[in-house]
C-alpha cells in the first residue's frame, strides 16, 4: 500500500509531464445511469439466449484449444461472436484457475 510494488493503472505508465495533483484530490468518473445499466444487461440477457447453444460449442472449442496449447487469440475471435467476456472468462478460468499474485 505504500506505492513501492508497481500496480498496472494505478501507480505505473504515470504520464511524467502531467501536472502533479494535490494529495486527496480525485478525477470526475462518469457514471451510467441506472437505465443505461439495465439496458446493457437486457442486451447481454438477449444475446445469451440468442447464442445459447452456439456458445456451448464455441467455449467447448476454446478449452480444448487451450488444454491443447493451441492459438487461443485464433480461437477466441471466433468465440466473441457467440459468448460474453463472462462466459470466456469463466470457461478459461475452469480450465486453467485465476491468476493470484503473490505478495
Amino acid at each position: 500500500h505504500n506505492g513501492k510494488l508497481p500496480l498496472i493503472g494505478v501507480n505505473t505508465f504515470e504520464n511524467p509531464e502531467a501536472e502533479e495533483r494535490p494529495a486527496g484530490s480525485c478525477i470526475l468518473l462518469t457514471r451510467a445511469t441506472p437505465e443505461e445499466k439495465q439496458a446493457q444487461l437486457t442486451n447481454l440477457r438477449a444475446f445469451q439466449e440468442r447464442n445459447g447453444v452456439q456458445a456451448g460449442e464455441a467455449l467447448e472449442r476454446l478449452k480444448q484449444v487451450a488444454l491443447s496449447g493451441g492459438n487461443i487469440f485464433e480461437e477466441l475471435m471466433q468465440t466473441v461472436k457467440v459468448a460474453s467476456l463472462g462466459q470466456i472468462t469463466g470457461a478459461l478460468y475452469e480450465i486453467g484457475g485465476r491468476y493470484r499474485r503473490n505478495m
